[in-house]
């Protein structure tokens, strides 16, 4: 059973589109931010004078990460590849990009996109802030060339637990169909060791999927997990993102981008240096759209509440209670699409403790 990365292929060309911009000091050190219209529905400029995040880890279970990248050189703590080891015991490697052959998969630049979106460096003077810019980053290797095992990613989930990950990541999911087969009990490792991360005091949060199906991706479904939906820049929940359905109905919506209008239509964030496509105009820099993209904007979020001494029920809690429905206006009330509502970073680091 394989589990793949969730991001959708971003069009070409520069189209028209009216976003909302970040508009604060971070625009100065960070040049790209002013292409951020997520930190901006995230309403998490507001809450960065409350939290950054500092202290907080946040591992992103993934394809690797550029351990050399100027947005996240300076932010990582050790980490771990479980994917690809082949006879090696695992883990077999440090959670760069590049996997045990050395050789950079394209479809393997999606973990470094997250973890920017997550917690990349702020006011460096390159690129984009991230969502958590003070948090730092475990970079877990459990995906080579876009796809892995339950096997594999539960063993990077353990992996994160047991070595101080506060928050863990993962922006990847199964085939609509697959929650059938772990409720039945197979390929369990994944569920599982998602069970023993909450247990640990540790918040997992999983991309919905991109399939435009009701029920939220396995591993996103299964108990202990946070599952999130993409909006798009005018808060609309996303056309491929799922909905928000699942068992225990601990979900969200967060930006993912639309992936119908162009660059500036979905989410600006790292790559592994040289990789960004030529469509979108920077080398180290590219713009996805997903709900691999929407969920570390959560995760981020979850670790300017973890910064505050929460703990992980709070954390979610707080996440859950103070999310915003497009439109209706409401508050942590549940709806299909977006879940309990939009995540709003100002008014979760305002929640009581």
């Amino acid at each position: 059973m394989r589990v793949r990365a969730l991001m959708t292929a971003a069009l070409a060309g520069m189209a028209m589109l009216a976003t909302q911009t970040t508009a604060t000091a971070q625009q100065a050190g960070d040049p790209l931010s002013e292409k951020q219209w997520g930190l901006a529905q995230l309403r998490a400029p507001e809450a960065w004078s409350t939290s950054t995040g500092a202290g907080q880890i946040i591992a992103v279970v993934d394809t690797g990460v550029d351990l050399g990248h100027p947005e996240l050189a300076s932010k990582l703590v050790p980490g771990a590849t479980f994917a690809a080891c082949g006879d090696r015991p695992a883990p077999c490697g440090n959670g760069d990009w590049r996997g045990v052959d050395g050789v950079g998969q394209a479809s393997d630049v999606h973990g470094t996109h997250v973890a920017g979106i997550a917690a990349a460096a702020a006011n460096n003077g390159v690129g984009i802030a991230g969502v958590a810019p003070d948090a730092r980053i475990m970079p877990v290797k459990a995906l080579e060339n876009g796809s892995g095992s339950f096997e594999e990613i539960g063993a990077g989930i353990r992996w994160a637990t047991d070595h101080g990950a506060n928050v863990i990541n993962l922006s990847l999911g199964a085939q609509p169909g697959t929650q059938l087969l772990t409720l039945l009990g197979q390929g369990a490792e994944t569920k599982d060791a998602i069970a023993y991360a909450r247990e640990k005091g540790v918040v997992v949060v999983a991309s919905a999927g991109n399939e435009t199906a009701p029920l939220c991706d396995t591993p996103s479904w299964e108990a202990g997990a946070l599952c999130v939906a993409a909006t798009d820049s005018a808060e609309l929940h996303s056309v491929y993102s799922n909905l928000t359905l699942k068992s225990d109905m601990k979900a969200v919506a967060a930006p993912g981008g639309s992936s119908l209008n162009g660059c500036d239509g979905d989410v600006w964030s790292a790559v592994p240096r040289g990789t960004g496509s030529a469509e979108c105009g920077q080398g180290d820099y590219d713009s996805l759209a997903g709900t691999s993209m929407a969920a570390p904007q959560v995760a981020g979020v979850a670790a300017l509440l973890g910064a505050q001494g929460r703990n992980a029920d709070s954390i979610e809690q707080a996440l859950m209670k103070s999310a915003r429905t497009p439109i209706l206006g409401a508050r942590g009330v549940f709806t299909p699409l977006y879940g309990y509502g939009v995540v709003d970073a100002a008014a979760a680091v305002a929640q009581p403790m």
